[in-house]
């Protein structure tokens, strides 16, 4: 067994009766984030913000302030400048700060230690795959160029595909249905606290990565994982196999 960080709550039994013998084992999706999740990249984040709060709001603590992290721009940029914020102001203040993001990671970044291996494994299993990302599609687009994660994932969701942020389940039900699988069905992995409460909203089951922040912050997940090299498709199958 695996050592995980958050003992793993105990799956309800799925013994069939009589009466729903007819009934078949439905393969579930596996559905990631992005930003703290496929890269461990929340500390370029983090600092690509506290040099934009710098210049435009330097009363604002970052540490307090990346407890937001997992929402929207254009909800960050709220918090920010503590006013409603403009279509335009969403994409010249944000294509800002990202821009300063991807100048910040561009020589460091990586896949998240043992993601590609799991992802092979998932692949061999026939599982479906996903990217849900409150980021816009740029950076999306950045991490997949830069790491050659694409060809992993059936289908992927940024920023431009939803009009609610997390903790609004939106995203994670929009990426069931193009993944042809029921939120019940999709297992969910996500860093942050907005994106748990998200996957939870959405009716999935949600296991945390703790890059961004500590394992106990990261409260009503299935367990907590430092990275993929304490996970294989084993250690999910329970969540995955749903009777349909």
């Amino acid at each position: 067994m695996m050592d995980v960080m958050k003992k793993r709550q105990k799956y309800p039994s799925r013994r069939k009766n009589h009466i729903s013998s007819q009934k078949k084992d439905l393969l579930g999706s596996v559905i990631f984030d992005m930003d703290g999740v496929i890269v461990d990249n929340m500390k370029y984040h983090k600092k690509a913000w506290e040099m934009f709060l710098k210049k435009y709001a330097p009363d604002i603590d970052v540490e307090e302030f990346s407890e937001h992290f997992g929402k929207v721009n254009k909800d960050l940029l709220k918090i920010v400048f503590q006013r409603e914020i403009s279509d335009e102001e969403e994409s010249r203040f944000g294509e800002e700060k990202e821009a300063l993001y991807r100048e910040l990671y561009a020589e460091d970044i990586a896949p998240t230690c043992g993601l590609v291996d799991f992802l092979q494994e998932l692949k061999e299993k026939s599982v479906k795959t996903a990217v849900a990302s409150a980021a816009p599609k740029v950076n999306v687009d950045f991490v997949f160029e830069k790491t050659g994660l694409r060809p992993y994932f059936d289908v992927t969701i940024d920023a431009n595909d939803v009009t609610r942020g997390k903790p609004d389940p939106e995203i994670y039900l929009k990426t069931a249905k193009k993944l042809n699988c029921p939120p019940e069905a999709c297992l969910v992995f996500e860093d942050s606290m907005p994106g748990v409460q998200a996957g939870r909203n959405a009716g999935m089951r949600v296991i945390g990565v703790a890059t961004s922040h500590p394992a106990d912050k990261l409260k009503e997940t299935e367990f907590v994982i430092k990275d993929f090299t304490e996970i294989n498709f084993e250690t999910i199958r329970d969540y995955l196999i749903v009777t349909g």
